[in-house]
């Protein structure tokens, strides 16, 4: 039964990112993603590692995607261009994703994912602890500096994202605070004297 559910949630991820990276609309690539989460949220449970799928849930789905959709929003991507390029780019695309999959492979085949390989650092770690401790512990003493490499990684990307959204685009209006606070009241408002034949007929 527990392999039967794997394999389900298994298919439900593949199908997800492959919509993910098929979609046409931007909001249903987001929408496909929250998905796919939720599916991996659901094997690392079945796992054991109940923290990282309980953080891929809360982070990921509840403030990333948050975040993704605002982004996508804001940029004003248009979709006509952006269908036009997915055939045109994918000659750059399936080569990077072949050596995405052969990188992956090459990393789970060579054993060291395997735990008795894996470093486990100086610092005392009792039996006791779970999984919380153990990722902790290993996370801020091995791999501390690929982790701060991340860290500046995704603030590079945020500061991208910023400056996409303040770039120049023609037919948008902006709002000038300063002047609207210097502003009198003959800027705004007009007074015209009318004949009088038009002000009667006006009545």
């Amino acid at each position: 039964m527990t392999l039967f559910i794997f394999y389900c949630f298994a298919a439900v991820l593949i199908f997800a990112a492959t919509m993910v990276i098929t979609a046409r609309n931007p909001v249903h690539a987001a929408m496909y993603l929250v998905l796919a989460f939720f599916n991996s949220a659901a094997l690392w449970i079945m796992a054991g590692a109940e923290f990282l799928g309980i953080v891929l849930v809360l982070v990921y789905v509840g403030a990333v995607m948050v975040l993704f959709l605002f982004v996508v929003m804001m940029l004003d991507i248009n979709l006509e261009k952006l269908r036009e390029g997915f055939v045109r780019h994918l000659y750059i695309g399936l080569p990077i994703a072949v050596v995405m999959v052969v990188q992956m492979l090459l990393v789970v085949g060579s054993g060291i994912m395997d735990p008795a390989t894996l470093p486990s650092g100086d610092l005392p770690i009792p039996e006791d602890a779970g999984n919380t401790a153990l990722l902790g512990s290993v996370l801020y003493t091995v791999y501390v500096y690929p982790f701060e490499l991340a860290a500046v990684i995704l603030l590079v990307a945020i500061i991208a994202a910023i400056m996409l959204t303040l770039r120049r685009r023609e037919g948008t209006k902006h709002q000038d605070p300063g002047r609207q606070v210097k502003v009198r009241k003959e800027d705004r408002l007009r007074t015209v004297d009318l004949p009088r034949n038009q002000q009667s007929g006006s009545r």
